[in-house]
């Protein structure tokens, strides 16, 4: 049996710690995979429970050197509150060690020695160790306490550089003070690194908060409490509970301007809500008695009473959060090269110190000339931007995801989304509203019309088709029971009503081609025998053609796939502007026609008729689609259908609309942008700077401030797609 395993991992300061850790967790027992988000600073473990267990994988994280804890779903207010208090204790160090390093650098300044070290002309060399050796052994302690645990298991990581480089420096300052005083001491740059280094780790741990804020924004649109109704003193009244409080079944009262706190129905009264926020709806919508309502959607007109069907952790809005949140925390396939690199980033850094250290020794015939340099290169390599470029992005842009409307599954369904040059579309739900309505009645065997749809109405009681809708819809209550119903993707429904074996299905033979007909047959011994047909008519969504222009404009290749009749799918794929349509095709066959797709455009690759892309998307909302968005290379599950299409898609389309599709592209589009800007700045960063360490061109202070701002950099880029806005959204 395989498990999964949440954990929420401290100590970590660069890739090489991410990176090592997920190495560890990788070769325990039982493993089968394991991923380290170093921005998240979170893990996931899957693992098999007859090998190995949750202590033994926390174990195993401790004996690395890190520390793990459960991430429990009802703690986020407690793990905020911690990570707060930690980030308040991070910024008293700083301040502090800022302190007493600002003597020793403001005397290097106003001294001339703008190159590094001084001489005993300045301050006392016992001030000056006095003011160092608090910033050296306090403030740098973590340093001290990151490298030791990366050392003894087996690895190095940027505190292993920070340690080393700020350690040569002071101890060899203290020993000039006690045996030469009159040499060049470095003080200033040992306090000064550590204290740089601590400022960028405390910006980068702000920013790095300010990745998740659009996930936490999801989390505080459920309101902290609710109006329950409840027998009071033998009268119904009002009583105000904590959500943790609500069951099911509970009917609860939400005022204008107040926020919903479950999913569940509107039982009594007349409203509107925004749900914005929650699919990216942008208009209201208007809700009466029997109408779904959803948890975090804001009521904004009258008093609504609901029905509760899901409350707490089970409601849609927490749902959305888990999942963008587990995406979150998922690899990238375009980190694979950052993560390559960052395990042998820090072991070429010591041996490029050691080589500047020597190679100054030989140029010059002095031992220490090469002190400066070689400390120079040890704090300016930086591989925490590498390790941050991809994590940052991601966390951001699936955050406005799930704000604009979009649940993204994983990190890798969102790049391949970014590669996308033809989409399929699925007719019924997807381009057309899904709101079908019975317009013909045909009967047979003498029946009524009325008869005809009673009884094909209580078959189809156990199908959420739009088409099953759209039947019951228009019949009369009350309906016989259906029994022993089954539902046959792309064939319609079976089932035994009022003793008689029925099915309902496309219509072999319709009787005009300008609707879409269904027919019903009863199953005697002697065969099938055909009770009537109903005819049907779906429509075009209103935004549905401008939202295929804009695909189109994004370079995209529409195609639309549905098992209707050509002479209705053509007649939808006009309206729609689409010119490439295959109709009549079942669930199968529509897999296979993705299938098709792709080995076409991968034919059109090879040829050099296209020059970019390379991936194929499916968009659907039925039983009938979820084979062909298994096979797609992106499939995009419609919210309001069918919980195997969901299920099957890598994106769900909260809302109704294909415009939520082309944000979708746009949105990977930009995420995976700033991923190659973030990575070029981190990999450019090291380019241009070791060498001009290594030829003793930086002074270690500046090196220091360099390698404190290069991570920042990179998070402060990804930030910037908080302000992503959509095509739609500029129109």
């Amino acid at each position: 049996m395989t498990d999964t395993l949440d954990l929420n991992i401290t100590g970590m300061t660069c890739a090489a710690c991410s990176a090592r850790l997920e190495r560890v967790l990788n070769a325990q027992p039982g493993v089968e995979s394991a991923w380290v988000n170093l921005a998240r600073e979170t893990a996931r473990i899957r693992y098999r429970s007859t090998e190995t267990d949750r202590d033994a994988l926390i174990a195993s994280v401790a004996v690395a050197g890190f520390s793990a804890t459960l991430i429990d779903p009802n703690a986020r207010a407690a793990d905020q509150a911690t990570k707060a208090a930690r980030l308040r204790r991070e910024g008293w160090i700083f301040a502090i060690a800022a302190l007493l390093s600002l003597p020793l650098v403001a005397q290097m300044l106003f001294m001339g020695g703008a190159e590094g070290g001084q001489q005993h002309t300045g301050l006392p060399l016992w001030l000056q160790w006095a003011l160092a050796t608090p910033v050296q052994f306090w403030a740098g302690a973590r340093f001290y306490r990151g490298a030791w645990h990366a050392l003894r298991g087996g690895g190095a990581n940027m505190d292993v550089l920070v340690a080393l480089g700020t350690s040569a420096a002071y101890f060899y300052s203290t020993a000039v003070w006690l045996t030469a005083p009159h040499a060049m001491v470095y003080f200033e740059a040992a306090a000064a690194v550590i204290s740089l280094v601590r400022l960028g780790k405390l910006l980068e741990a702000r920013a790095k908060a300010g990745t998740s804020t659009a996930i936490e924004s999801l989390i505080r649109l459920q309101p902290l409490t609710a109006r329950v109704l409840r027998e009071l003193n033998g009268e119904i009244g009002e009583l105000e509970v904590p959500i943790a409080d609500l069951r099911p079944g509970d009917r609860i009262r939400v005022r204008a301007g107040e926020r919903i706190a479950v999913d569940g129905e509107v039982l009594d009264g007349q409203s509107s809500v925004d749900e914005a926020l929650l699919t990216g709806e942008s208009l209201p919508l208007e809700k009466r008695p029997g109408a779904p309502v959803y948890a975090g959607t804001q009521n904004l007109a009258g008093t609504l009473t609901l029905l509760a069907h899901s409350v707490g952790e089970q409601t849609q809005l927490m749902e959305i959060v888990r999942l963008t949140e587990t995406a979150a925390g998922s690899k990238a396939p375009i980190q694979a090269l950052a993560d390559r690199v960052s395990a042998l980033f820090v072991p070429a850094i010591l041996a490029l110190a050691a080589l500047t250290l020597a190679g100054w020794w030989l140029y010059t015939g002095e031992a220490l000339s090469g002190l400066v340099p070689a400390v120079a290169v040890l704090v300016i390599a930086c591989p925490c931007a590498l390790g941050l470029a991809t994590p940052t992005a991601v966390v951001v842009g699936l955050g406005r995801a799930a704000q604009l409307g979009l649940l993204v599954r994983s990190a890798e369904a969102l790049e391949r989304c970014e590669k996308l040059s033809v989409i399929a579309l699925d007719k019924t739900g997807t381009l057309t509203t899904g709101q079908i309505e019975i317009t013909t009645l045909w009967p047979e065997m003498g029946l009524t019309d009325a008869a005809l749809l009673r009884l094909a109405a209580a078959l189809e009681q156990g199908s959420s088709h739009p088409i099953a809708q759209a039947i019951r819809a228009a019949a009369s209550a009350p309906l016989p029971p259906v029994e022993a119903f089954e539902e046959r993707p792309g064939q319609g429904v079976r089932g035994r009503v009022e003793g008689r074996w029925l099915s309902l299905g496309p219509a072999p033979t319709p009787p005009s081609p300008h609707l879409t007909w269904v027919a019903l047959h009863e199953e005697t011994a002697s065969g099938e025998q055909l009770l009537g047909h109903l005819g049907l008519q779906d429509r075009l969504r209103p935004t549905s053609r401008a939202a295929v222009l804009r695909l189109q404009g994004l370079g995209i290749e529409v195609h639309m796939l549905s098992g209707d009749r050509p002479e209705i799918a053509q007649r939808i794929a006009t309206e729609a502007g689409i010119d490439k349509v295959q109709a009549g095709i079942r669930p199968q066959a529509k897999a296979m026609a993705i299938a098709a797709l792709k080995a076409n455009l991968k034919a059109n690759l090879k040829a050099g008729l296209k020059s970019d892309g390379g991936a194929v998307g499916m968009v659907g909302d039925g039983i009938n689609d979820a084979p062909a968005l298994a096979s797609a290379d992106v499939g995009f599950g419609m919210h309001t259908g069918a919980d195997i299409a969901r299920e099957a898609a890598d994106i769900t389309l909260m809302r109704n609309d294909l415009h939520a599709l082309a944000d979708a592209i746009e949105l990977a589009r930009a995420v995976l942008k700033k991923i190659r800007q973030n990575l070029f700045f981190a990999f450019i960063y090291n380019v241009l700077a070791l060498p001009l360490a290594a030829l003793g061109m930086l002074n270690p202070v500046i090196a220091g401030a360099a390698m404190a701002l290069s991570s920042v950099s990179v998070v402060s880029n990804s930030l910037l797609l908080k302000r992503f806005r959509t095509g739609q959204m500029r129109l």
